[in-house]
């Protein structure tokens, strides 16, 4: 039976790259925009399976209305993409609580609520697939990108239980990890910046990286979807997908560092407890 997928930030990047995949593999795609009318030539091209959705997922009122409009009209969602985002920069110290709110509201309450909407249809039905476009920031972090790495490091971690409490419903979960991907994520009139201190050069530099890396990342979109269709299709989905040369090394690095810290201290740590 052909999946029904809701894509959310379907219009560009991996959401759209990811609409483009599913439609291949014959599948019908709800695409989520907040301009749905950057989908017309989609839908124009596979009128049957592609149908274009206005919402703004930090609506949290428009999302539940959205999912039931959904249900009601294909009678099921196969596969849930929480994709919708953008980048932010800033120093910890520079970025103002309204930005990191802002910023929280976009990459994780959004998601948090879509997939309380469709998770009861999910574990109805005992099948179902919910994909979590998160980061390799959302694995490890650099000085600029703390706000941005918060919120994909608190998507992570909700993800993770999220996977052990609906595993025994046949429900899939399916973190994404890129790295340098060629989409409007870096685009500067897209990014989130906060205001500059000029205290902190480390982050000055990642100023000039983002400004700077529009259009040249390595990585393909349309390859990536392709394998996020590949995991999900799997018999044994991971739960954490890093994509691109750059993430995979990054993800394995961090994940190096960690142990190395974890070991360093390990004697001394694990004598914390009461004297017998």
């Amino acid at each position: 039976m052909d999946k029904v997928w809701l894509v959310t930030g379907a219009s560009s990047g991996f959401g759209r790259a990811i609409t483009r995949a599913a439609v291949a593999a014959g599948d019908v795609v709800v695409g989520a925009a907040r301009r749905p009318e950057a989908l017309d030539e989609l839908v124009a091209a596979h009128p049957d399976q592609v149908e274009a959705l206005r919402l703004d997922v930090t609506d949290m009122a428009a999302i539940e209305r959205a999912v039931r409009d959904v249900v009601a009209r294909h009678g099921r969602i196969d596969v849930l993409v929480n994709n919708a985002g953008r980048t932010h920069v800033g120093a910890v110290e520079e970025t103002t609580d309204q930005e990191l709110r802002d910023l929280f509201e976009l990459h994780f309450f959004g998601p948090a609520a879509l997939v309380r909407a469709v998770l009861p249809h999910m574990r109805e039905r005992r099948s179902g697939a919910i994909v979590q476009m998160s980061s390799m920031g959302g694995q490890m972090s650099f000085a600029g990108f703390g706000a941005y790495s918060g919120t994909k490091f608190a998507l992570e971690g909700m993800s993770e239980a999220l996977a052990d409490e609906v595993r025994e419903f046949g429900v899939k979960v399916l973190i994404v990890e890129p790295g340098g991907f060629r989409t409007s994520l870096m685009d500067s009139a897209r990014a989130g910046v906060s205001a500059d201190s000029g205290v902190y050069a480390r982050v000055s530099e990642t100023r000039g990286f983002v400004a700077g890396g529009d259009g040249t990342q390595p990585g393909d979109p349309a390859k990536a979807a392709a394998l996020i269709l590949a995991a999900l299709e799997a018999e044994r989905t991971p739960l954490r997908l890093p994509l691109g040369d750059d993430g995979v090394s990054a993800v394995l690095t961090h994940l190096d560092q960690v142990r190395e810290d974890v070991t360093a201290w390990e004697k001394q740590a694990r004598a914390t407890a009461f004297d017998a």
